[in-house]
Order: C-alpha cells, then structure tokens, then sequence
C-alpha cells in the first residue's frame, strides 16, 4: 500500500521539480543510487520496470526507503498494463508513470488513489487523461516535442501540469528551456544518474549533481 496520498506526490513534484528515474538489477546498487539522491535532496524517484524480475527488485528498494529515507517517494515508471499497475501497487508504489496512455491503468490507479502520469503525446490524449484524473502527464519522449510544445499547451490549457522525460538534462540552459515553458517538473533517467558515475561508484558526484541540479530549477524559478 502506498505510504504517500496521490496529493503528497503532486506537491512533492510541483516543490522540488525534479524526478530522477533509474533502474539496475543490482539491489545493492539500487541503495547507494536512493541514497545519493536523497542526500542531494531529491524527495521522488521513478525505478523503471524493465529486466526481469524488476518488480523484486523494486520491492526491496521501497522497504529499504521506507525505512532509511522515510521522506523518498518511490514511485514505478515503464509500466504498460494494468496487471503490472496492480502489482507494483501491492509492493507499495506511491505513483504509477506509463509511456502512454492506458484507460485500464487509470481505473487500478484511482480505485487506490495512487497517482497515476500516463505519457501522451497530443492534446487530445492530454485532455482524455485529465478526464481519466490524471494530475501530472508525462510528455514523452519530451525531446521530440521541445519546450516550444508545452508552451503551446498551456496558453489554452493553463491548469495542464506537464512532465517532460527524455530531452531533459542538468544544464541549466536545458532546464531553462522546459520551466520557463510551464513545466510542473521533470524526470531525468541517464543524464543524471549516469553510466559513469555507477561503473565508478562515485555515488558522492550523483549527490552533487542532483544537488546542483535542484538549485538551477529553484534559481530559474525564482526569475
């Protein structure tokens, strides 16, 4: 059962405007990647279902946040049917992020009120989401469509909260682009929690960019 309302995860992502997202079989692994990021002062997470066996992998993850970074909100992301929504609920996800929009993973989704951000790519799909209850969508893949997209969605649609994944990196250029455009927040898988920081190990430099990455979107906010 998930440890935060689906009001907490929306805050949560309008506060800090940031969600990493990551995956790797390794638990071990997993636990200094959670931990890094919660340091540096990331509050969410998004573990990716991909691999096999991915969902023990995630179940281990989320009992040792709950109870080594009581305030990380661990969340799914990849998931493209209702059974594997239903599933990775029964092991605790706090929020649910698909590719794209599925109505069967709306309805498991609000039947336990757990957030729910389907990835859609119009505004008609973006429109039949929020019709479905979603808070935040997902527009993915977010590089494809640009700032200039977004931009174009909330002059008609002003209450649309966007989350653009893929296109998205640390610099600040990059984040500038996206929250000047009206972004809600952003999720960041291999530009943030690079390959090579986890063949090094250097778990230290993740903490630091994370941090660094949390104060450019606060500065640019600020503006």
């Amino acid at each position: 059962m998930a440890r935060f309302s689906r009001v907490d995860v929306y805050l949560t992502m309008k506060e800090t405007g940031l969600v990493p997202l990551f995956y790797h079989p390794d638990v071990e692994l997993g636990k200094k990647v959670l931990t890094a990021c919660y340091k540096g002062g990331a509050r969410l997470l998004e573990f990716t279902n991909r691999g096999d066996y991915a969902h023990e992998v995630f179940a281990e993850l989320n009992k040792f946040a709950s109870k080594e970074l009581p305030e990380l909100i661990m969340g799914v992301g990849s998931v493209t049917d209702a059974a594997a929504a239903s599933l990775y609920m029964q092991l605790g996800a706090n929020f649910v992020v698909t590719p794209l929009l599925r109505e069967d993973i709306a309805l498991v989704c609000n039947r336990k009120k757990v957030m729910f951000s389907p990835g859609c790519g119009t505004l008609a799909e973006i429109a039949r989401a929020e019709e479905l209850g979603c808070e935040v969508v997902k527009l993915f893949p977010g590089g494809t469509y640009g700032p200039g997209f977004v931009k174009a969605i909330k002059g008609p649609c002003p209450w649309t909260n966007i989350m653009p994944t893929g296109g998205v990196s640390p610099d600040e250029t990059n984040l500038k682009g996206w929250f000047d455009a009206g972004v809600t927040c952003v999720g960041m898988g291999s530009q943030m929690i690079t390959k090579q920081f986890l063949a090094d190990g250097d778990f230290d430099g993740l903490q630091k960019l994370v941090a660094s990455t949390l104060q450019t979107i606060k500065d640019i906010r600020s503006k």
